[in-house]
């Protein structure tokens, strides 16, 4: 029930952090609520999407109070989740990373799949490719979205590969330094950049085709896909096993459970939501790793 109307969201012209005492950013109240992540919370309002006590906001900094503004998006009102929940979820093939599909188009949905019975509006956090199998994690806790997708806190993501060709100590040289991809914003190309390096440990070489496991911690577009094409080892095969501390084990293919209540404070000691020192276990960078077997 709305409780009056007070004059919010607070204008861009306030400091950043002047927020009236119960206020939040406006983008992270809309994470909170489950309906997106914070960055694409950033796009709806200035997209015009977004309303609160009646008035349309497109300018942020913005702040609202959470339970007493009327706030609302495409003209639904938000409601704050009574509990966050978190899953992981084991990627099928032709499934999209996403909440809908486009207009028009009738493909599935990872949310398809999601069907939680405490928490109907979760999402997915960052995006695996259409026929990218393996680790998702999908939430309604905002701010664990928004800095597992912020590449300042650098979360490792870890990938099995089975790739075409022989993966020989000069493309792994030349992976581990970084390799440069044509970088791309809304289907056009605006100059390239190198990658960060890449760890790769070859889990077996064949004739023909190679067992890759591979970490990263950037998150550009088909960024796995398009390294080891530029070296020559095209993708036949890709899934995600690890987001962080956290692994996808022996969840079956198109299935999903509850995040355990340890991979969640690991999760969240590796994005600093949590001090590690404060009975948790601090953040671990992977190590360098080369070839493990051959033949």
């Amino acid at each position: 029930m709305l409780i009056g109307r007070i004059p919010s969201p607070v204008p861009a012209s306030q400091p950043q952090n002047a927020a009236p005492a119960g206020h939040e950013r406006l983008q992270r109240v809309l994470a909170d609520a489950g309906v997106a992540s914070r960055r694409a919370c950033e796009q709806l309002i200035r997209d015009g999407s977004v309303e609160v006590n009646g008035q349309i906001v497109t300018d942020l900094p913005a702040f609202a109070h959470p339970s007493r503004d009327d706030i609302r998006v495409n003209g639904q009102r938000i409601r704050r989740p009574e509990q966050t929940v978190t899953v992981i979820f084991n990627k099928p093939t032709a499934t999209l990373t996403t909440a809908a599909d486009e207009p028009g188009m009738d493909r599935r949905t990872v949310m398809d799949l999601v069907q939680h019975p405490m928490a109907p509006r979760l999402f997915p956090v960052g995006r695996l490719d259409y026929d990218t199998t393996g680790l998702l994690i999908v939430t309604n806790d905002g701010e664990l979205a928004n800095r597992l997708a912020h590449p300042r806190y650098e979360v490792p993501k870890t990938y099995r590969a089975i790739v075409s060709g022989v993966m020989d100590d000069d493309r792994l040289a030349e992976l581990e330094r970084g390799v440069v991809l044509a970088h791309r914003t809304k289907g056009r190309t605006s100059g390239a950049k190198r990658t960060q390096g890449v760890e790769v440990t070859v889990l077996k070489q064949l004739r023909d085709r190679a067992h890759l496991e591979i970490t990263l911690t950037e998150g550009r577009n088909r960024e796995v896909r398009r390294v080891l094409a530029r070296v020559g080892c095209p993708v036949r095969k890709l899934e995600r096993v690890g987001i962080g501390p956290v692994r996808l084990g022996t969840l079956r293919r198109g299935h999903w459970r509850d995040i355990r209540p340890s991979e969640l404070r690991d999760l969240k000691i590796a994005v600093g939501l949590i001090d590690a020192g404060k009975g948790g276990r601090s953040k671990r960078r992977p190590s360098n790793r080369r070839s493990q077997e051959r033949r």
